[in-house]
């Protein structure tokens, strides 16, 4: 007996659902992460990412097993989502390309500046000092609209958003640029342009915590699992909360600035 086509509708995604469920491993924590995108993760040089997922792990009694893949278009499809992995440790909350767990950190955009220039003293974006200046800005990221809008794009110098992290380095060039003179300050994503800067005493890192203006600067960071995989969300997400505290102490150690979860002020780590 053939079933109808209504009926086919209803229970094939059912089946599918339940598959893609059962493909989180009961014998290993595995997590898909870029092998050259530190600060954040790294094949050959461990990132904060893995040291959260050498935690989890730990905290699991599972192995770790990562899967790596460079960061771009087809990630997800090609890595999560075809089973070869069941998280991926940094995600943006609200990406529809996962099922987010719970925010494990908020960060917020920098500015960089050398510590010896008067620039070193701007605090937002929207500064009257930061006009007839250089500055470095990754092509499509939010604080790019920030500067079109206070009119600093023509003189800015952009920086690719999409490239394979192995082969190209856009925040560590655009840091080798502003210590050279090349431009007068560098606007990067606060968990790369902290730790990249931590300990350079020529450099001033200056979260943006006073925009008003749209878009937001600050970002709540999350996991992405299969948004088949409920239970194991709810299973990270206890994770999360019961080592809120070390994994806080990973990203500070890193360098990462960490904010309130309105992006208004730093978060206090405990020593």
């Amino acid at each position: 007996m053939r079933l109808p086509v209504l009926a086919l509708a209803l229970i094939l995604p059912l089946a599918a659902g339940a598959q893609t469920a059962d493909l989180v491993s009961p014998t290993a924590f595995r997590v898909c992460a870029d092998p050259a995108n530190l600060p954040m993760s790294g094949k050959d040089k461990p990132g904060f990412e893995n040291e959260i997922a050498a935690l989890f792990a730990k905290e699991l009694g599972l192995p770790l097993e990562v899967t790596w893949f460079p960061m771009g278009p087809g990630f997800i499809r090609k890595t999560l989502r075809a089973g070869l992995c069941d998280v991926v440790i940094g995600y943006a909350q609200g990406d529809e390309l996962v099922q987010n767990t719970n925010h494990y950190y908020t960060s917020v955009y920098v500015l960089v500046t050398r510590s010896d220039d008067p620039l070193a003293k701007v605090e937002t974006l929207a500064d009257p000092a930061l006009q007839g200046h250089r500055i470095g800005i990754v092509a499509g990221t939010p604080p790019a609209t920030h500067l079109a809008q206070n009119g600093l794009m023509a003189l800015a110098k952009p920086y690719p958003l999409i490239v394979d992290r192995r082969v190209q380095d856009p925040a560590g060039d655009m840091l080798a640029d502003l210590q050279s003179g090349e431009i007068d300050a560098a606007v990067l994503w606060g968990p790369i342009g902290g730790p990249l800067t931590k300990g350079n005493a020529a450099l001033t890192v200056t979260p943006l915590l006073r925009e008003t203006a749209s878009p937001k600067l600050f970002y709540r960071i999350t996991m992405g699992v299969r948004p088949s995989d409920q239970d194991w969300k709810r299973e990270l997400n206890s994770l999360i909360r019961r080592n809120q505290d070390r994994i806080d102490a990973i990203l500070a150690k890193a360098g990462v600035p960490l904010v309130d979860d309105q992006g208004t002020a730093l978060k206090e780590v405990a020593p």
